[in-house]
């Protein structure tokens, strides 16, 4: 049985067009426990999106979905939430945030969830 990881969406979106709203739906099909974090609070299935940072523990994987410049605020909250690994889907690289967090010891990658989660390497 597949490891499940406690995951953080970052830029969630209840929109069906956005990616974010995809990655959300397809990590609860695939049975990962999601903390979402969007531009307003909504819901997705089960799973709220709240508009704030949130004190959430034990994240495994933060996968982000906002764009660099975007990314800035979140630094610092990013980093606290000591995950094991920072996903960084296509548009939202950051060699600043990468090295940041490689000095705490998370790993990064440059990927993406849905790639990831349908070819079975998430």
């Amino acid at each position: 049985m597949e490891n499940k990881k406690s995951t953080l969406v970052l830029g969630a979106s209840d929109n069906p067009s956005r990616y974010s709203f995809l990655a959300l739906n397809r990590l609860r099909a695939k049975g990962h426990p999601v903390n979402a974090i969007g531009k307003k609070k909504t819901r997705v299935g089960d799973v709220e999106i709240a508009d704030t940072k949130s004190e959430f523990k034990d994240i495994d994987t933060v996968t982000l979905y906002l764009n660099p410049t975007n990314q800035q605020p979140y630094y610092d909250y990013i980093l606290s939430l000591a995950p094991k690994r920072i996903i960084f889907n296509p548009g939202t690289e950051n060699p600043e945030l990468e090295k940041l967090a490689e000095e705490k010891g998370i790993e990064t990658m440059e990927a993406c969830t849905l790639v990831l989660l349908s070819t079975g390497q998430y």
